[in-house]
């Protein structure tokens, strides 16, 4: 299956997308907020995408590939909705990493739009949640842009910055969108 917006192109991820993978969460700048750092190595992406690929079975469903309209071979980033644990409790977490070269052409925020769309619409979840540090601005501007909106602030001393939790339910969303009940 498929997925597309305005200038974007989804689609679920495969084994074979393990190069792009570690291309992107590999590198140092894509990490700039992430405490954690960059995927460490080829093996340990592939055992990220392996479970990506499990988690999508479970689930039914999990991020995306994302690839410009203009150059549908070359991946530019991962993001979508998938299942994740956060401060205790599942969440269906609205989530994306780009390559730098895309940065700062609105991205981020078209993939949300359609991300939260196919979440609500397609897989009726009830809720989608956002999570980014606190010194994430461009991001939680996503997040806000999109709809969502604060619930929470998560300090975790082990991890800081803290982590703050955004969130939209598929009723706010529907009335957002005149999509009615």
């Amino acid at each position: 299956m498929h997925w597309e917006s305005e200038r974007l192109l989804y689609r679920p991820i495969e084994y074979t997308d393990l190069q792009a993978l570690f291309r992107i969460y590999g590198d140092a700048r894509t990490h700039q907020f992430n405490p954690r750092g960059p995927y460490p190595s080829l093996d340990h992406a592939r055992e990220v995408l392996l479970r990506r690929i499990k988690d999508r079975a479970i689930h039914g469903f999990d991020d995306w590939v994302i690839m410009e309209k203009s150059d549908p071979q070359h991946v530019i980033g991962f993001g979508g909705v998938f299942v994740s644990e956060f401060n205790g409790r599942r969440t269906n977490n609205l989530g994306y990493r780009f390559e730098p070269d895309a940065w700062g052409k609105g991205y981020a925020t078209e993939l949300a739009h359609r991300a939260i769309r196919h979440g609500f619409e397609d897989l009726k979840l009830k809720e989608i949640v956002g999570v980014v540090r606190e010194n994430h601005t461009a991001s939680r501007r996503v997040l806000e842009k999109v709809g969502m909106t604060f619930l929470e602030r998560v300090f975790n001393p082990q991890d800081p910055p803290a982590s703050l939790m955004f969130t939209i339910t598929r009723q706010q969303w529907r009335e957002r969108n005149g999509t009615g009940h």
